[in-house]
Formats: C-alpha cells, structure tokens, sequence
C-alpha cells in the first residue's frame, strides 16, 4: 500500500501572488488520488503526496496547466536512484533499440526513457543490483564501442528556471528603461528648461503637441510589449475566475494609457482641447514592477541557499580502488562521484572530502562532520565506524566500504527534508491564505469607487476648482486617484510574509545542525512553554557503560555475562547494549559467537526474555521481575536502593526464575545539561523529566541536572498520556526524545525534538531532529523559532499596514487637507518595493547566532 503512495515535486511557473498559490492548491487537492497539496510562492514549487495506482505525475502537470500554469516536473517521488546519461557516437534506429533492450535487461533497472533529440537516456534502477558505471559499460560493450555513455551535465532544473527567469526580468527592466526614461524627461524634466518645453509645445495637428505625439510612441512597446506578460497572466487568472496581481497592474496601466491615447487623439481632431496625458504612469509603472520583481526574484533566490550550500558539499570525484579476485588492491581511479555504486571501495586522502556514505574497512583518522552535523570537534574514525558522504578528512588515509549511495544518502535525505519543509506551511499563514481570495476583487470594486467618488464631487461641485492641478479636469483627477488604488493595493506582500520566513529559517537550522520540518513545527515551537525530557541518550550521553557487578549465586562472571549477553544482544536499548559490549571484554577473540537466544521478548521499557542453552534468562527492572512472578530477595532490593542513590541503574539478572546477579550501569550526564535546564527556565520554560528507568536513579539525576518534577518507571504509553495531560491543562509540550520507546511521546506533543544519533524510528517521529545530539539545541531550536516568528509578525505588520495605510492615500483621504495626492508611478514603486522589503527582512534570518551557554 505505502509503496503505491509517493511524492511529487513541481515547479509552477506564473504565479503572481497568494491568489495564484490558493488557485493551484485547490485544483491539486481537489484531483482524485491526491492526498495532500501544498504549494507555496517563495519557492514556485508544489509538493504533492499522491497515489499513483488513481493519478500520475503527468496527469499532476495537466492538472496545473489546466488552470493557466506552467509546471515542470522535478521528481515523480518513484525513482529515488536515477541518473540521465548522454550519448555520444552514431545514435540511429537500431542503436537505439539495442541500448534500450541491453539496459532493460540488466537486473536492476525498473524503467528507461530515451530522449533521440537530446541523445540522453533516463534510467531507474535499485542501488542495490546495479549501478551508473554497470549501465554505461553495458551500453558501450552492446553497442561494441560506437555508443559511449557519460554524466549528463545538465544545471539542478530549479536554478536553471530562476536563472531564466532573472535573466528575463533583467533584460525587460533595462529594455523599459531604454523607453521609459525619455518619457519621464519629457513629461517631468525638460517641461521646466523653457528651450526644450518650447519644442515639446509644438503642435503637430491640431492641438496635439510633440511631447504627446512622442510620448505616445515610446510608451506603446512598454505597454504592448515589454509589458505582455503581465497580459498574459491577467487574461489567465480572469479565465480560471481568480484575479490576481497580474490583473490589477494591467488594469491600472491600460486605464492610464487608453485614456491617454483617448486625449491626446481628442487634441488631433480638435482646435480648442488642451489634452492631458498619463504615459508617463503606464510606462513608469510597468518598469518599477519589472525592478520589483527582479529584486524579489533576487531575494528570494537567497533563501534557498542553504540547500546550494548542502548539495554543494558533495565533492565532484572520488578515488575508486580497484581489487583482484584475492582482495588486494590492484590499483586505483578517480571517478565522477555520481558513479560510486553501493559495495564500492573508495580511497579518501588527508584534506579531501568523503565521497559517500560508508563504513571504514582500513585505516585511522578524524572526520570533520561540522557541515553535516554542525558539530565542531573532529571525530575520530578507525575500522568498522560509519562515515557520512560530504565530510571532511583532516589527517590519515581511509579506505571506505560505500553502502548508501545518491538519492540514499544522508546528505541527499537531509537535502529532501529541507526541501519540504519549505513548501509545508504554517498554520499562521491561513491568515494571508483568507484575505487574498477577497482582497483583488476588493480592490478593483474599491479603485472603481475611488474614480466615481472624486468624479462625482467634481461634477457637484463638492470641493473648489482651485484643488484641481492645472491642465486637469476632475475627471482627470478622479482617474488618477483610481489608478493609484489599484496599482498600490499588493497581496503579494501579505503572499510572501510567512513562506520567505520559514525558507529562511529552516536553512539556517540546516546549517547548525537542526532540521526543522516546515512551518508547523516552527510555529508550535514558538508557543513551547513546558518541555518533557527523556533521560537515557537525551540528559545522558546515551552510552552507558558497566561499572559494577553483584553475583548472587556461585558462578563463574564470564559465564553470568554469556547468559545476560546472549539475551540482550537483540535488544536496541542503550543498556542491553552496555551490557553486551562489557561482556566482549570478557572473550579475548574479537568477533565472539554467543550462544543462541530462543523464544525472545522484548517488552519495552522493562527488558528482554530469552532460552538460552538450557536456561530461562530474565533481564530487567525490579517492576519487570515482579511481573514475571519472580521473588526479588532483601538484598537484591537493598543494593538496588544503594545504585539508586548514586545515580546508577542497576538491573536484575534471573536464570530459571531465580535472581543471580545485579549489572550496575552507569550513563553520564551531557555537558552543560545544568545549565541547558536554567537557560530555558529563564526563556519561561518548565523542564520535566519522564524515564523508564527506577526512582532512585531518577530523582538523583534530575537533582544534578535541576528538573524538579520528575515521573519514572514510566512505560511508552504512560509518557505519551503525559504529554496528554499537559496539554489538556492549556500548555504547550515540546517532548526531546531519541528511542524507540519515545515515538508515541514525540508523535503526541505539540513539538517532538529527536537527538540526531537516536534510532531512525524517533527521528521520523519528530518534528524537529537535533543532529549534533546536543541539548543546547533544544535551546537554538525555540530560539529560531520564536526570532522566525517575530519577524512572520512584523512582516505581517508592514503587509497590512502597507495597505491599509497606502491605499486611503491613494485614493486622496490626504487631498482635502494637505492638497497631497500620490501620483500612479509613484504608488506602482512603493507596491513593488513593499514586496522587496518583506523579503529582506525575512533574509535577516541568515545571520541569526544561536544563545551562547555560558558553562558554570
């Protein structure tokens, strides 16, 4: 079933404003098989979860350009490992058939798209059977050598779409200003040199004049022309029903110019009419709206840095090793890197960058993962440690297994999660998402409103000539003020105020090391203020180590050790796995065999139950004994009170329902976990912390680290009907957690935080996954957030207040008093950069600095 259910991304070309995005969203949502759509305008991507036994991808692109779009597939979400290979050399009909069939018929490949025209080929396959060098050597050697394949070097699709796109923005701008300047000078400059203003006064016919006449002819291709995309967009918003930004700005511009054309035609046929014209508006708005949205185009091109910066980190060849049937290193190659195929060795020398994701199987150094964690230190990697592709090796040589590679590994998972939190959207923004389906035709009906207000008193006389400029008339008058309603008015603004924001901020987290998975999570995370902390692996290092041991029975310690490892070496829980590698260094081989475990148990939060050999081993919490019907003796509770008390975990060991020995385990306390805890106090925040483990060990570990409310001995559910509870009493829960026990928590609290080295199964969990797995990022977490969040309000703020003041100014509430009137040109500038403006303040975010936590 969840295999028929995939991802598709789009992006969507034309979209003006909010209106745009609510349009497409809603056609998506509403298309059967389409579980969710979300579209967002800072990106011009949609991301849609959709069910492809019901709808297709291409089905998803007709869908949008039905609604006057153009959308350009970036993903279908079904081929995770792809490559586009070129082909080079004699490429004809029966090529063609013979690359197609020889690629097909490699175990493996799933699907293959051959494009003739391009000489490339796409091809899916799995990872795991093949690989890009297996298709390029097998379409060479099926072609005997008159085909060669290689990478197609083709720029990532997104950039080369906003590079087209301000490429387009920037030649219209300059090409209006070539235009658009002589009209300004004439209509405003020249009017005050009298040598100048006596040659523009000229009549050509009649009283039309030759300032009008060339006015009229430098202002036609900026209208017409340059300015037909903005016809274009306005002619499709009306036919799907939805007017947009495109519509206003056509409409103020064509009222200014027609009416223009209209005086200045009236002047050639007539001998008395003085003729008024508004050229000047229509070109000048038109090129303050190209200059708006090439510097918003900019912009917003900024706030998806972060994810350049990630695939940047993917160094562009690897060194292959290649081996002989022995396994000794024959030789070696430098590769492209998009070639590695799962099972490859690669060599990584000292400064240069780990091509993929692997484990070490020779050598010794320190990786520096700061890019990809954000953690600063060194790590330091020998045999058998995992390394992550896009980091850094600073001293020895390493040879590295591949085992997850392209679209797999972490750097490209952690690109993917950027990428959708970027399009998934705040709550808040429902805001902006109710006020653009009104707030066009509202304008439109209030601009019209305007005109016939102003006309209307001129003709009855309501105010005195002498507020009329020279050369107009109060139709004139009128017209203007309604110009400069519509072309003010700017729900673009309102459209940009959350998505920039939360592209912004969900990059920078990226960068320090914490993924924020969309809106949502940022705007829960804002409104933290009680935090529920697990204990082991999260206040803890997570490693706990042995560090006593009680037998009770007459037995040899190594074998007690064999028993106990033998039952836990299938349990995932940070203590079994104490417990095992302690009883590693009782056997001086060093890959030994235990024993076989039967009829294993696991029930978490309590422990395991296994046959082992001949045995019944039980091994767990006193709780876990007691309902395992088990007698605990006086002593064995006597030195569970004294483990307890020094912030140890002591766990019962039974063989044949009979108690003979205690492990003592011990997991150390994170640094700066004490002042983690009051920093967040100080931020008004109430820390609480729930664990499986028993009270003593509890109690004594939330002393150190100063939470004073603590709930212990608590199972999965009991920590997620925690939550519950502290939810229902009005606050707003954060859960940081990083085990498997700890997912229902996580999935239940307003906010799930998961540390970055816990299982896979908590991290999906989360919202938000810490990947240095420190706590102070708990702290940079709701910092980002609520910094993000200020900066979501204020450009909430200037949107709203932009328009609500702007537009009562356009349409002259000032006149009356102060004789003041803002001119068409004028209000086009100020609505474009209005748009500008949220952006740069949702860019701020990219210098934002974590607290910094002064240790004590």
């Amino acid at each position: 079933m969840e295999k028929n259910i995939l991802l598709c991304r789009l992006h969507i070309k034309g979209m003006a404003c909010k209106y745009c995005t609510s349009t497409v969203e809603f056609v998506l949502q509403a298309s059967p098989g389409v579980q969710r759509a979300s579209v967002a305008l800072a990106t011009e991507e949609a991301e849609i979860r959709y069910d492809r036994r019901i709808v297709s991808a291409s089905q998803l692109i007709q869908v949008v350009e039905e609604t006057g779009f153009e959308a350009i597939l970036i993903t279908t979400g079904e081929d995770r490992s792809r490559i586009d290979l070129r082909m080079d050399g004699v490429l004809d009909e029966r090529s063609i058939m013979i690359v197609k069939n020889s690629v097909q018929a490699l175990p493996g490949v799933e699907n293959i798209k051959l494009d003739a025209k391009l000489r490339k080929v796409t091809i899916s396959y799995k990872p795991e059977q093949t690989g890009p060098r297996d298709l390029i050597e097998v379409i060479k050697s099926a072609t005997s050598g008159l085909v060669n394949a290689s990478i197609y070097l083709e720029a990532d699709g997104r950039d080369q779409h906003r590079y087209v796109e301000i490429k387009q923005y920037r030649q219209s701008f300059l090409w209006s200003l070539i235009f658009t300047i002589p009209v300004f000078l004439t209509s405003m400059v020249f009017m005050y040199i009298p040598w100048l203003k006596a040659g523009l006064e000229r009549k050509v016919f009649n009283m039309m004049s030759t300032g009008e006449l060339l006015r009229w002819i430098l202002s036609t291709p900026v209208q017409f022309v340059i300015g037909r995309k903005f016809y274009a967009g306005a002619y499709k918003a009306m036919c799907r029903g939805s007017p947009n930004m495109d519509v206003l700005i056509a409409l103020g511009t064509n009222t200014a110019y027609f009416y223009s054309v209209y005086s200045v035609l009236r002047a050639a046929t007539s001998v008395n009419y003085m003729s008024t014209d508004f050229f000047e508006t229509s070109s000048m708005l038109i090129s303050f709206i190209l200059l708006g949205k090439y510097l918003e185009i900019l912009a917003k091109g900024k706030t998806s840095e972060a994810i350049a910066k990630l695939m940047d980190l993917a160094p562009e060849t690897a060194i292959l090793l290649m081996y002989d049937q022995e396994g000794n290193v024959v030789g070696e190659k430098e590769i492209d890197s998009r070639l590695i195929q799962k099972n490859d060795v690669i060599k990584v020398v000292p400064g240069g960058k780990v091509a993929s994701d692997g484990f070490v199987i020779w050598g010794q150094s320190h990786v520096n993962e700061s890019m990809i964690t954000g953690e600063s230190r060194p790590v330091a990697k020998r045999k058998g440690d995992t390394v992550i592709g896009g980091t850094v090796n600073e001293n020895g040589v390493l040879h590295i297994r591949a085992t997850f590679v392209g679209s797999e590994s972490a750097l490209a998972q952690i690109v993917r999660l950027v990428e959708s939190a970027q399009i998934a959207k705040a709550p808040v923004q429902k805001f902006a998402d109710q006020i653009s389906r009104v707030f066009v035709p509202l304008v439109i009906l209030f601009s019209l409103l305007t005109w016939l207000a102003w006309f209307v008193a001129g003709r009855l006389h309501s105010y005195p000539n002498s507020w009329i400029p020279p050369s107009m008339d109060s139709f004139q008058l009128a017209l203007q003020f309604g110009i400069s309603v519509m072309v003010i008015a700017c729900p673009c603004a309102l459209g940009l105020a959350t998505p920039t924001a939360v592209m912004v901020a969900t990059g920078v987290g990226a960068s320090q090391g914490v993924l924020i998975k969309g809106g949502q999570a940022l705007e829960s995370a804002q409104k933290v203020d009680c935090i529920v902390f697990d204990k082991t692996g999260t206040l803890t290092i997570g490693k706990p180590v042995v560090v006593d041991t009680r037998l009770l029975k007459n037995m040899v310690l190594r074998e007690f050790y064999d028993y106990a490892a033998a039952a836990e070496i299938n349990s995932e829980h940070p203590l079994a796995k104490a417990i095992v590698e302690h009883a590693k260094k009782l056997h001086p081989e060093e890959n030994h065999i235990w024993p076989e475990a039967r009829n294993f148990i696991s029930v978490t939060g309590y422990g395991v139950k296994a046959e082992v050999s001949d045995k019944s081993v039980i091994v767990g919490n006193k709780s876990f004994m007691l309902s395992s019907d088990i007698d605990i003796p006086s002593e064995t509770l006597e030195i569970l009170m004294e483990e307890e008390e020094r912030a140890r975990t002591g766990i019962i060991v039974a063989m044949d329902r009979e108690v003979v020995g205690i492990i003592s385990v011990s997991d150390p306390i994170k640094p700066n976990a004490h002042e983690v805890i009051s920093y967040l106090k100080s931020m008004n925040i109430e820390s609480i912390m729930v664990t499986g483990d028993n009270w003593g060990t509890a109690n004594a570990i939330g002393k150190e680290v100063g939470i004073q409310k603590i709930i212990a001995e608590a199972k999965p559910e009991q920590k997620a009907e925690m939550v519950k509870e502290l939810q229902l009493s009005g606050r707003t829960v954060a859960m940081v957690g990083d085990g498997i026990n700890d997912s229902p928590a996580l999935v239940s609290a307003d906010v799930g935080l998961a540390i970055g080295a816990g299982t896979d199964v908590a991290i999906e969990a989360a919202d938000i996954v810490l990947m240095k797995s420190n706590l102070e990022d708990v702290i940079t977490a709701i910092d980002l957030s609520r910094k993000t969040f200020f900066r979501i309000r204020m450009n909430y703020v200037w949107a709203l207040g932009y328009n609500v003041i702007g537009i009562p100014i356009a349409a002259g509430v000032l006149f009356p008093s102060s004789r003041f009137r803002l001119p068409p040109w004028v209000a086009g500038a100020a609505m474009a950069a209005s748009s500008v403006s949220v952006v740069c303040w949702s860019l701020l975010l990219r210098y934002y600095k974590s607290p910094k936590i002064v240790s004590s």
